[in-house]
């Protein structure tokens, strides 16, 4: 007995994952966050470790946007 197999209409995939914009923003958020690391070992004073804390909180901040976009 043979069968016959229906044609089914392809699925068409948008992989949101792989657009290069987001590898781009996750690189300059790292950057950003990197900064703020070596920024903590300039000197020890108030000001620089408030530079320091905001560059990684902004770092840290773009790369969660990114990542939850991207997991979206």
């Amino acid at each position: 007995m043979a069968t016959t197999l229906e044609k089914r209409p392809s699925k068409k995939t948008d992989n949101n994952a792989n657009q290069t914009s987001h590898y781009v923003t996750l690189t300059t958020a790292v950057a950003i966050g990197l900064a703020g690391t070596f920024v903590r070992f300039i000197q020890d004073s108030f000001l620089f470790s408030t530079i320091s804390n905001i560059l990684l909180a902004i770092g840290w901040f773009i790369v969660f946007r990114v990542v939850f976009k991207i997991m979206k």
